[in-house]
């Protein structure tokens, strides 16, 4: 049976995080807690999503069936046409190693889905029609037998609106970058009448924040117009925090050593999810670069060697469940091996894992998002911990978003806060005994 905590936006703990030597954040791609998690028992998920208003269309009016559900502007014909305006079981139509459509998941988008907590602008506002109201059944995969023997956040939400970039970003800096002197097209001039909202989907803001994909100066990239590429960035990242104190990080890579050498990898290796390759410390030949930036078959040797107090772990496009590029379940073998690899090793006695995802991927919730600021929180994510001192079956339903990860590190580790967010963040405290 599975133990719950009571839904809190600041909790106390007595948790003592001194007994943690190494912390793992394995950051994946864009899924929803509905699409993941909504069956998972205990949890808030589609059981309380009863009353949840439905889909509407451009009027306001619900859909009387879900738009069809579209791949590359056709319609993917492996499901109906007709789907009720309701949450649907995309398992009935593929199985989780199939890949399905990617979805919208834009900065300002975003913020128009949410449509103000009711989350019944997604499948309006989604190139994939219909497809962000389903979810899977994942009983009997790794991730949720990990929930199910660990401690499953059931309110974690994603620190900023929109998509990948700006999520690791904030993973990493609590930021949004500045992008000053843009492009007059990378800018965003016009504005719904109706909503006030901006019309289209701006890179950047008119007052100079970096909101979209963009490329980094510093390669690797695929950008070639430099006037495209973000400036290089100087803010505080976590990695000066945990250097400046001392402890050991990296941040591991799948495709790295790849990427790095010019091989292209297409789909499988996104240069807007290495977020440290847009700071001005980690330029190429830099030091910082070659000790803490480094490729996923380093973490399996390094398990052997020495592993680093701090570790991030960003897989490669095939295996991070990014919709499009990825499946389910093409993911979650990648996560069972890393995780137990590491439940393997001399260093599992002393490590905390955390595994969540950088954003919604343009998936539907029906928990609306808190009232934050003006970049976030976005709408409700997974988070699992998955260590010998996380509570045992558990739910906890502390608010969190992103920034927590921050505080877990700051706090264990005695560092300074990056920002507002990761200073007022609970920090995962309830996750732990």
């Amino acid at each position: 049976m599975l133990a719950t905590g009571a839904l809190l936006s600041t909790v106390a703990s007595s948790a003592d995080l001194s007994r943690i030597e190494h912390i793992l954040v394995i950051y994946l791609e864009n899924r929803s807690f509905d699409n993941v998690f909504g069956l998972f028992p205990g949890a808030d998920g589609l059981s309380n999503a009863q009353s949840a208003p439905p889909q509407i269309d451009e009027f306001g009016r619900p859909y009387g069936t879900l738009p069809p559900i579209r791949s590359d502007g056709k319609n993917d014909e492996r499901f109906p046409a007709d789907l009720a305006n309701a949450p649907f079981d995309i398992g009935r139509y593929i199985n989780p190693n199939q890949r399905h459509p990617d979805l919208t998941h834009r900065f300002f988008i975003h913020q128009m889905q949410i449509n103000a907590g009711r989350n019944d602008r997604f499948a309006q506002l989604s190139s994939a029609g219909g497809l962000t109201q389903g979810y899977y059944n994942l009983a009997g995969t790794a991730l949720w037998q990990y929930a199910k023997e660990f401690t499953l956040a059931d309110h974690f939400f994603q620190a900023a609106y929109g998509g990948s970039f700006l999520n690791h970003q904030w993973l990493i800096c609590a930021c949004t970058p500045r992008f000053d002197n843009a492009p007059d097209d990378m800018l965003h001039w016009q504005a719904d009448p109706a909503t006030g909202k901006p019309v289209g989907d701006p890179s950047v803001t008119l007052d100079g924040y970096a909101v979209g994909t963009i490329q980094p100066f510093f390669p690797p990239h695929d950008d070639k117009h430099p006037e495209r590429r973000l400036p290089i960035q100087t803010a505080p990242t976590i990695g000066d925090r945990l250097s400046d104190k001392g402890v050991s990080w990296a941040w591991y890579a799948g495709g790295w050593d790849d990427a790095v050498a010019g091989r292209d990898l297409g789909d499988n290796f996104q240069y807007h999810h290495q977020p440290f390759i847009y700071y001005a410390n980690y330029a190429p030949n830099s030091a910082a670069r070659a000790e803490h930036l480094r490729d996923k078959q380093r973490l399996f040797a390094d398990l052997k060697t020495g592993f680093p107090q701090v570790a991030f772990y960003k897989p490669v496009g095939r295996s991070n469940q990014h919709p499009g590029y990825s499946s389910i379940l093409e993911a979650d073998r990648d996560v069972r091996d890393v995780v137990e690899a590491i439940r393997a090793s001399a260093i599992w006695s002393s490590t905390a894992i955390v595994i969540t995802y950088d954003e919604y991927g343009g998936l539907w919730d029906h928990v609306a998002p808190p009232e934050g600021d003006r970049w976030g929180p976005g709408t409700r994510i997974p988070a699992v911990v998955v260590s010998p001192f996380a509570k045992k079956h558990y739910i906890d339903h502390t608010r969190y978003d992103t920034t927590a990860i921050l505080k877990l590190i700051e706090t264990r580790f005695g560092l300074a806060p990056l920002g507002e967010r990761d200073a007022n963040s609970e920090g995962l405290l309830g996750a732990f005994e």
